[in-house]
């Protein structure tokens, strides 16, 4: 199911049929770096990860983490959405992109569009996001959507501190 559409991109829902593509995202050394190992090291693997993850949050919240396609070939090229953890009070916007289409400012392009969603259409009063303390394009993207740094956090007490960045004023 389409969500968004941007000038370039279409946000679509994940789907099982997403798995090789997942497969290569979340096994990226930058994934690996600033997100974490999930596991995820076959086919198999992948469904699993997209039916536990995005589409389990897509039944019970309306919104997830979506596929990132390019407009003009369907190509996925990454995911980005709200989350809703449990660690933390408010909904979260998560980001990734295969490396190779990193830098050509999708980030930005499907962030905004996120956001906006988020705050215009499911009526969200405030929008957070967490990362890596040595994440910097992250960082430098989320301050470019308008974010700002609150302080650290950390989603349990066997985890690193984090990053913690919000938007409100």
């Amino acid at each position: 199911m389409n969500v968004l559409e941007t000038d370039r991109l279409i946000l679509r829902w994940l789907t099982v049929e997403d798995a090789e593509f997942i497969f290569e995202l979340v096994n990226e050394p930058a994934w690996l770096q600033f997100i974490g190992d999930r596991g995820v090291r076959t086919l198999a693997d992948a469904r699993d990860y997209i039916l536990r993850g995005p589409l389990d949050m897509y039944n019970r919240l309306g919104f997830g983490l979506y596929a990132v396609v390019l407009k003009e070939s369907g190509i996925p090229i990454g995911m980005c959405g709200l989350l809703k953890r449990a660690t933390l009070q408010d909904v979260d916007i998560g980001f990734a992109f295969l490396a190779r289409f990193r830098g050509q400012g999708y980030g930005y392009e499907s962030a905004a569009a996120v956001l906006e969603y988020g705050k215009n259409v499911l009526g969200l009063p405030r929008i957070v996001a967490i990362t890596m303390p040595d994440n910097v394009n992250s960082i430098q993207l989320l301050e470019k959507l308008g974010l700002r740094f609150e302080g650290m956090v950390r989603l349990s007490e066997h985890e690193p501190a984090l990053n913690f960045f919000t938007s409100d004023g």
